[in-house]
């Protein structure tokens, strides 16, 4: 039985939303797997459980960089929001967007030995550090090459989105990324949504359903209905268009004669757990090592 600590309830409950004794019930039935006990939480307590589920802790910026049919989106981590504002670690994010663009480099380890200002990527990187103090990283990022256009939105520096589009009008490119940013649908259509996401909301809706007490084929109807809705809210053709909700995303791409053929969005820090300091560690050891001085 996995012992299940204050912090541990305490990171879900930041993730969930949920009661705290909730949390503590759910990881204990979970055996101490986080994963697992937002299922639980998310089959006992429904949405709410997954209200704050966007939230992300790790720092850093997303940046992007256009040029006629050529584009890219890179996330630059760091581990304070104070470095995301200064200005050489923001110059850094911003030079690598261009040479990805530029130079089409096959991973990040292509990207690091990339000149740059008379040193490589990662010479820069590693002098960065040295000056503010504070460790950083390229964590990922996505070229576009389109016979089509491109269309970029920024949202702060913390979510970065780029699409391909076909449109005679340049706007419907720049709404429907920041519908993207807004909306963070997870795939173009239903027919594009990771096996593993469906897979998991059908798990969770089988839980749902079955704890009703229904017959066994409304039970199944439950379930389906439970996948469909799903895959019409993280599907970006069959979301409602944030600047008229009274038609889809691809009611409007139809009505305007456009087509979005691929989206990238990045939201900084999202999927990477940040450290958790404890402080009453820290300080006992400072006490510690005071009275041995």
């Amino acid at each position: 039985m996995a012992v299940i600590t204050a912090a541990m309830v305490g990171e879900l409950r930041a993730l969930t939303d949920a009661p705290m004794m909730e949390c503590k019930k759910a990881l204990t039935e979970a055996d101490g797997d986080p994963v697992k006990a937002e299922e639980i939480l998310r089959v006992k307590l429904g949405s709410k459980a997954s209200k704050a589920a966007s939230r992300v802790t790790a720092e850093g910026v997303v940046a992007s960089y256009v040029s006629g049919n050529v584009g890219a989106l890179v996330e630059v981590n760091c581990e304070t929001d104070f470095v995301t504002k200064n200005d050489e670690f923001l110059a850094l994010a911003n030079a690598c967007a261009k040479l990805i663009a530029e130079k089409n480099p096959a991973d990040v380890a292509a990207l690091a030995a990339l000149p740059l200002d008379g040193k490589t990527v990662e010479e820069q990187r590693a002098a960065l550090i040295g000056r503010i103090g504070e460790n950083m990283s390229i964590r990922r990022f996505q070229r576009f090459e389109t016979t089509g256009k491109l269309a970029a939105y920024l949202h702060g520096t913390r979510i970065g989105v780029m699409v391909d589009f076909d449109s005679a009008d340049e706007q419907v490119g720049k709404d429907v990324a920041m519908h993207i940013a807004a909306m963070k649908p997870v795939a173009l259509s239903s027919d594009n949504v990771p096996a593993e996401l469906i897979a998991k909301e059908r798990s969770v809706a089988e839980l749902k359903a079955a704890e009703s007490g229904k017959p066994a084929e409304i039970v199944t109807k439950m379930v389906e209905g439970s996948v469909q809705k799903f895959l019409k809210e993280v599907s970006l053709l069959n979301q409602s268009f944030v600047k008229n909700d009274k038609q889809t995303v691809e009611q409007m791409l139809k009505d305007t004669k456009s087509t979005v053929k691929a989206f990238t969005m990045y939201v900084v820090g999202e999927g990477i757990e940040k450290k958790q300091d404890d402080f009453a560690a820290e300080v006992a050891a400072q006490v510690a090592a005071a009275k041995q001085a």
